[in-house]
């Protein structure tokens, strides 16, 4: 008697899903980098906070935060500048290190999700 087995490969299908994940994963990632530092962009009348915005590279997976004042980056840089309580300089930079694992987390979540 004669057995015959078929196996049929769906790595395309699985490369295809998982990438998608991962470009899901990279946007919210840096929607949440952009909320956090939100919470630290110094305030006041907000058109900096406003200005704060997420891009996508697709083919490349990568994603920027960015503000796009004439001043955001004289903002984000003069440690010697005083702020309202909460506000701060560097107010990417900062959350952009203390966020890291959380951001690595979202991604890897929808990665995940994508290949249920």
């Amino acid at each position: 008697m004669a057995v015959r087995a078929e196996l049929r490969s769906h790595l395309g299908k699985i490369k295809q899903a998982e990438r998608a994940g991962a470009l899901r994963g990279l946007k919210l990632a840096a929607e949440h980098l952009l909320q956090k530092s939100r919470e630290l962009v110094p305030i006041d009348e907000g058109t900096l906070e406003r200005s704060g915005t997420v891009s996508v590279d697709e083919a490349n997976l990568r994603a920027a935060v960015s503000y796009d004042t004439p001043y955001a980056v004289r903002q984000h840089e003069e440690l010697t500048w005083q702020h309202d309580e909460g506000r701060q300089a560097k107010y990417l930079e900062d959350p952009m290190q203390t966020e890291q694992q959380a951001m690595r987390e979202i991604i890897a979540a929808e990665i995940r999700r994508s290949l249920r």
